[in-house]
């Protein structure tokens, strides 16, 4: 690998994990990201890697060891059902199931953040995207919600903390919905300082009451354009993140606050995700060798999604 270059962690078993017909949170998203990529060009300037998988031990960083052994018997259970003809999908709330390649899948997400950010941290790579499924922002310490099973940028910051030895890391959550799970994980700890903007109130209905000092959350209305919400980030995010001087960068990236994603009512563009991206990596360089691991999160607009994961790419990648 080539130092500065950005690297693209995934995996096709991300690919095999789906919730039912009909569901958003499906399969053809990272098809519609691979195209937009190959389609522009962008693919051949990046390092594609394959996602291994995380050890449990490493996913334990952030998780109760019940929540793991829960979901890792409720895959098991799957399978020896469906082999005896039951259902293909098991329910783990009103819109959250798992198929027999969940776990699987799961351990490939979070297993991308932990080798992308080995890699950022030998100095193989400057930074990272990790374009997987299923997503990780809404899984608290012990449960799975919201699409999310294994919380994946708050596995990768703790790992970050832990394996790597930093001092401080910052976690950036531009997704439509509030991190919660995230924060459940990671609030309280002041080597961590995380900052997110969301559309509020909305699903999971938090984020907008006394959080932990070393959590900065930015609840806008519904219908907030892009503009608006660059100068909320501009005016809290950016003092903050300069103040915290981050060794690392985490991004939870969800494009599900552009204006075309009827999962929210935000106005925001790829235009938007550009400029996000340019501050949080102009953060990076200043203070964390550049060093940013993001990992995908919402975004269910095909076309959207695609152009605005590109946007998001292309800053990454000096492109």
């Amino acid at each position: 690998m080539t130092v500065g270059r950005t690297g693209y962690f995934t995996h096709r078993e991300c690919w095999k994990h789906e919730m039912g017909p009909g569901h958003p949170e499906c399969p053809a998203r990272l098809d519609a990201i691979e195209d937009r990529l190959l389609v522009t060009g962008v693919a051949d300037a990046l390092e594609r890697i394959q996602a291994p998988e995380a050890s449990l031990a490493d996913i334990e960083l952030a998780h109760d060891r019940r929540h793991v052994d829960a979901l890792r018997g409720m895959s098991e259970r799957l399978a020896e059902e469906l082999l005896a003809g039951g259902p293909a999908h098991a329910q783990v709330d009103p819109d959250t199931s798992i198929n027999t390649h969940t776990w699987g899948a799961a351990l490939r997400a979070a297993g991308a953040a932990l080798a992308a950010t080995d890699a950022v941290m030998a100095g193989d790579l400057e930074n990272a995207f990790c374009c997987v499924r299923p997503p990780g922002h809404h899984a608290t310490r012990d449960k799975a919600m919201g699409f999310c099973f294994f919380n994946n940028v708050a596995i990768a910051a703790r790992y970050a903390l832990k394996r790597h030895g930093l001092r401080r890391v910052a976690v950036v959550d531009f997704d439509v919905h509030h991190g919660n799970g995230t924060e459940d994980i990671l609030s309280g700890d002041d080597r961590v300082l995380m900052v997110g903007i969301f559309q509020h109130p909305f699903y999971p209905y938090s984020g907008d009451r006394d959080p932990a000092p070393n959590m900065l959350n930015v609840p806008v209305a519904a219908y907030t354009r892009g503009m608006d919400i660059r100068e909320l980030i501009e005016m809290l995010w950016i003092p903050r993140l300069e103040a915290f001087k981050p060794e690392m960068i985490f991004v939870s990236a969800g494009f599900d606050g552009h204006r075309d994603d009827d999962m929210g009512q935000l106005g925001l563009t790829e235009q938007d995700y550009t400029w996000i991206t340019q501050r949080v990596k102009d953060v990076a360089r200043r203070h964390a060798k550049g060093r940013i691991v993001s990992c995908l999160e919402g975004g269910y607009m095909m076309d959207a999604l695609a152009r605005s994961v590109e946007a998001h790419v292309r800053v990454l990648a000096d492109l």
